[in-house]
């Protein structure tokens, strides 16, 4: 899966890349009006009326091939295969593991330490405020 995620998300910066030059080398409405005045730029590569059936035609498919694998990738992207248990067993638990390794106490002992002094007489603040 991971594999199709990658070869989509390359395909389609590609198609991207693409679009773009297409559409900058197309000429605008309003730049027939310039040729008729010595442009000289009536005469292109693809003939006069040509080059706009050719570009426009090759931007129309690569536009529709850029939303397929905008599609592909929604899809891919949401529909990840689901991992059994729940979402806390997805988090890595490896905080305490280097705590001990450099000799220091687990961070679940102060968590004891500080319930030690309610369970010897001392008031606990949480049981003193009204609801």
């Amino acid at each position: 899966m991971e594999t199709w995620l990658t070869v989509l998300l390359i395909l389609h910066v590609i198609v991207a890349l693409a679009v773009i030059g297409l559409v900058l080398l197309q000429h605008g409405k309003g730049a027939d009006m310039g040729s008729g005045f010595g442009g000289g730029s009536s005469g292109s590569l693809f003939g006069a009326s040509g080059s706009a059936n050719f570009l426009s035609r090759a931007t129309a498919v690569l536009a529709t091939v850029f939303f397929l694998t905008s599609l592909g990738l929604a899809y891919l992207a949401t529909h990840k295969p689901r991992v059994a248990g729940g979402v806390m067993d997805a988090v890595k638990t490896d905080a305490p593991k280097a705590d001990a390794a450099k000799g220091d106490k687990p961070a679940a002992e102060p968590a004891k330490k500080a319930e030690e002094p309610a369970k010897e007489g001392g008031a606990n603040k949480a049981k003193e405020v009204p609801n």
